[in-house]
């Protein structure tokens, strides 16, 4: 029930070559406070529903519970979320030993592009591609509850 990720900004489209699946991801939270996170999210033909936990000073690793639900149920709870969907379509790309998650956010978001790892422990190494830039982990700004407040096209 741990998740230790770090996120990146991206600098071009060139992963996109790389990618071995995208899937659309509709996502809204019924709660986005920052001590816990209760998120509803479609991706594709399943839905989840997650909470998440604040994170640590880094902002690197913080308690995650997911569980899959009925499509049906998230989208009917989707309709009681708090203002504000994040749309985006996730790109998985391997590299190394790694899976580099990408996305490209569509709709008020549309313009940012992020890549998260998952490790298996904080000090754990990994290959960098060319396409990755500037880490953003522990900035809130690019926390998907705070881009459903506060799109990326407002900044």
């Amino acid at each position: 029930m741990i998740e230790i990720e770090r996120k990146f900004l991206v600098l071009s489209n060139d992963f996109i070559k790389e990618s071995f699946s995208s899937k659309r991801i509709v996502q809204a939270y019924l709660n986005s406070n920052p001590e816990r996170a209760v998120r509803v999210r479609i991706k594709e033909d399943k839905a989840y529903l997650t909470i998440k936990g604040k994170g640590n000073s880094s902002g690197t690793t913080r308690m995650e519970w997911e569980t899959e639900i009925p499509v049906a149920d998230a989208e009917k709870l989707l309709l009681i979320c708090e203002e504000g969907v994040i749309d985006k379509i996730r790109h998985e790309i391997k590299v190394g030993q790694h899976v580099y998650e990408v996305d490209v956010f569509t709709g008020a978001n549309e313009g940012l592009i992020m890549a998260e790892i998952e490790l298996e422990d904080e000090s754990e190494s990994f290959e960098k591609p060319f396409w990755l830039g500037q880490e953003v982990t522990n900035d809130k700004r690019f926390y998907n509850a705070y881009l459903s407040k506060k799109p990326f096209k407002s900044w």
